[in-house]
């Protein structure tokens, strides 16, 4: 869906993007994650075609967006991370206006309207003025207004920012659901745990390039597990007796009665590591898969 290549972009005093390239396929959800200053808004803004990078190229559903940005707006929707909205107006007037900005025909507006609020839970709002909106009702406001000429690609700056626990929850089952209706996000957030709860891939990025641009958050891909193991009682000899049984691949940490180690094979193979454990004489209280989700990922690369 999205292809990037040797993206350069500088401001006065620092390079902000030096040499990005990564891809992006159809239907995923991207954790686009970093520290602050590394790059993230203004690779939004490339993206968006907002702003024009000094050298590279990106193609978005195989649109060179650079030579075309206006066609490049009617198959992407961006939302800032500090978006406008019009408080004075209700949100179907609100709407109403993004859409002919958007310049989606007429007699398709009333429908869009309703389909938007409908999936975005705003129909009982539709006639309140947005100035009177909590801030994760703004928040909904401001992802229809990205929404509202049915763009293939979404992309979102730090969407969850300002947002109670609540509102967060609710805005990442939005997520999924946009993304079970065909649509592709890269999501830029600091909250990396909650990122785990819809990303599938995870792109990050440290002082204008890119460390990982190739991590899939959906644990099926890899054939190598991490598993733990808890006990009941360590025995002296438990690391020679595990290492003895075979698909344990290293054993990563024992402490506290929980062991941690890598595993290569398939989940019928692990439920045979368990009989075989339990054949050992082994007490065991917990046996489970220690999933490596952004937070996890992040840390391993950036350090």
């Amino acid at each position: 869906m999205i292809q990037v290549n040797d993206l350069v972009y500088e401001y006065p005093t620092t390079c902000a993007l030096n040499g990005v390239s990564f891809t992006i396929k159809n239907g995923s959800i991207t954790a686009l994650v970093g520290p602050n200053g590394a790059g993230k808004s203004t690779l939004l803004k490339c993206l968006a075609a907002l702003i024009s990078p000094f050298s590279g190229s990106i193609r978005i559903n195989k649109l060179d967006i650079l030579q075309f940005p206006r066609e490049c707006h009617r198959i992407v929707g961006y939302l800032p991370d500090f978006f406008g909205l019009y408080d004075s107006l209700n949100i179907k007037q609100s709407m109403t206006y993004f859409a002919l900005a958007h310049r989606v025909p007429d007699d398709l507006i009333p429908k869009r309207i309703i389909e938007l609020v409908e999936s975005l839970h705003l129909s009982h709002k539709l006639y309140d003025k947005v100035g009177s909106l909590s801030r994760g009702l703004r928040q909904r406001v401001a992802i229809a207004q990205a929404m509202i000429h049915n763009p293939d690609v979404l992309l979102l700056d730090e969407p969850a920012s300002g947002l109670d626990p609540e509102a967060r929850i609710s805005l990442g089952q939005l997520f999924k659901e946009l993304n079970a209706a065909g649509k592709t996000l890269i999501v830029s957030s600091h909250i990396l745990a909650e990122l785990n709860e819809y990303a599938t891939d995870l792109l990050i990025l440290k002082n204008g390039k890119i460390l990982e641009h190739d991590v899939s958050l959906e644990s099926q891909v890899s054939q190598k597990k991490i598993l733990c193991l808890k006990l009941f009682h360590t025995p002296e000899d438990l690391k020679k007796i595990l290492e003895s049984i075979t698909g344990i691949h290293e054993i990563l940490e024992i402490k506290n009665n929980l062991i941690t180690f890598t595993y290569m094979d398939s989940e019928q193979k692990q439920h045979e590591l368990l009989l075989e454990v339990l054949k050992l004489g082994l007490q065991v209280i917990e046996f489970f898969e220690k999933r490596q989700g952004v937070q996890e990922q992040y840390l391993h690369r950036i350090q």
